[in-house]
């Protein structure tokens, strides 16, 4: 086997294909988001990306926004490896062969069991040239819940909370509860428009009657609001039932995400309280936390994380490919458990 040769251009064209698909993110579940472009004589001559499930793919859209003429004189880039089965609608690699297209670039190959290879091979055997594996870390990061839920059948877990430096999540009673900066509220306000819920517990909507929606952010979709409780009732004008909200009693968070799964819901993000979270990370639930850490010491009543804790360092979770932002004068710190490692796709070769 021989890696993949790649051409002049290729990591340049495959970033605009990777630009059109993070148009649709949020927007796509429980499908991939996937962008595609046209390129001829070193030039973009057609973009497209998959805007919703039931709508044409990127791949079909970038096709249609071209001349036949075109076509026959392009190369393909699409960030994801094309479908060759029938779902909501037709494989796209029918679509590509019928276009006149000879060339194909594949960013990441598509971990759907149904798919993976599947496209790259229809495509070669109709004689199309197909170089695979372009900036494939990248192309593959952008769909890491589709990937997930695609394999599992779980969706995709991340763990959010603002916190103090002391790791609290409130401060003392009486004050303000926000702990972080509006720029932290609003930057978390986008990554709850990427995810298709939002999990909390009953006691967060009883102490503060937070709304978790996504205002503010144009063209966002509203996540589903799920709230888990015991025997306790809900107070009845909440903010969170101005959504669409899902209420789980006396059920255990594993068994919450395998429901939600279920229902093609791919990734989920948990914002509390405390208790909730330590139960995530307790049982090893935890794909990604995404944490802003608020510049004071609280000695609030509600820890981050209060569950039962590792029995010794070693047994301890630990978070990999870990970043850091600076957010007006807090910091978010993101960072990927091991939960996904036996997921984590290779380069492509052919």
């Amino acid at each position: 086997m021989s890696v993949t040769q790649f051409h002049n251009g290729d990591e340049r064209f495959m970033r605009e294909a990777l630009r059109e698909a993070r148009k649709g993110l949020g927007r796509t579940s429980p499908n991939p988001a996937v962008g595609a472009v046209l390129v001829a004589n070193g030039k973009i001559i057609s973009r497209g990306h998959h805007r919703g499930p039931g709508q044409a793919h990127a791949e079909v859209e970038c096709i249609a926004n071209a001349s036949a003429g075109d076509r026959a004189r392009s190369t393909m880039y699409v960030t994801l490896e094309p479908c060759s089965t029938r779902g909501r609608t037709g494989p796209c690699t029918k679509a590509i062969i019928e276009s006149g297209i000879r060339t194909v670039v594949v960013g990441a190959i598509d971990p759907n069991p149904r798919h993976n290879g599947r496209g790259i091979e229809t495509l070669r055997r109709a004689g199309i040239d197909v170089r695979d594996g372009v900036i494939w870390d990248e192309c593959t990061a952008l769909n890491e819940a589709f990937n997930k839920w695609i394999v599992t059948q779980k969706p995709f877990v991340i763990a959010k909370c603002g916190m103090s430096l002391d790791g609290r999540l409130t401060k003392p009673s009486g004050e303000s509860r926000f702990i972080t900066s509006a720029a932290s509220r609003r930057d978390a306000r986008n990554l709850r428009a990427a995810v298709d819920a939002i999990i909390v517990g009953a006691e967060t909507i009883r102490a503060d009657d937070p709304q978790l929606n996504v205002r503010g952010i144009r063209g966002a979709r509203q996540p589903l609001i799920v709230v888990l409780t015991g025997a306790g009732s809900l107070p009845k004008n909440a903010k969170i039932f101005r959504d669409r909200v899902s209420i789980y009693r006396n059920k255990s968070l594993e068994d919450v995400l395998v429901d939600l799964g279920r229902k093609e819901i791919t990734s989920v993000l948990i914002e509390g309280g405390g208790d909730v979270l330590g139960q995530a990370l307790d049982a090893r639930l935890i794909d990604k936390v995404q944490i802003y850490l608020g510049p004071i010491f609280t000695g609030g009543d509600v820890v981050a994380f209060a569950g039962m804790g590792a029995a010794n360092s070693q047994s301890a979770t630990r978070l990999h490919r870990v970043t850091y932002r600076k957010i007006d004068n807090d910091i978010c710190v993101i960072g990927y458990t091991n939960n996904l490692r036996n997921l984590t796709p290779v380069a492509a070769v052919e």
